[in-house]
């Protein structure tokens, strides 16, 4: 785990706008990009249809209750 990520308390959301064609599309997508930063357990927390794509936001934990957290 990089140093900058070891600083992070408990959860990264991450949230932007996707260019896709449905829902199911823009989950996958969103699901993808968490992966492709290093974090395989995400979860979307909001997803809206809207024009050409959808809004979404997406959570990875870090550090989850009783982890052992990297700034001690």
């Amino acid at each position: 785990m990089s140093e900058i990520k070891k600083k992070i308390l408990d959860a990264l959301d991450v949230e932007t706008f996707f260019v896709c064609e449905n829902e199911e599309e823009a989950r996958g997508l969103a699901l993808g990009l968490m992966a492709e930063m290093g974090f395989s357990q995400a979860d979307v927390v909001f997803l809206e249809t809207k024009g050409p794509g959808a809004r979404v936001r997406v959570r990875t934990y870090v550090h989850r209750p009783g982890n052992r957290y990297g700034w001690l």
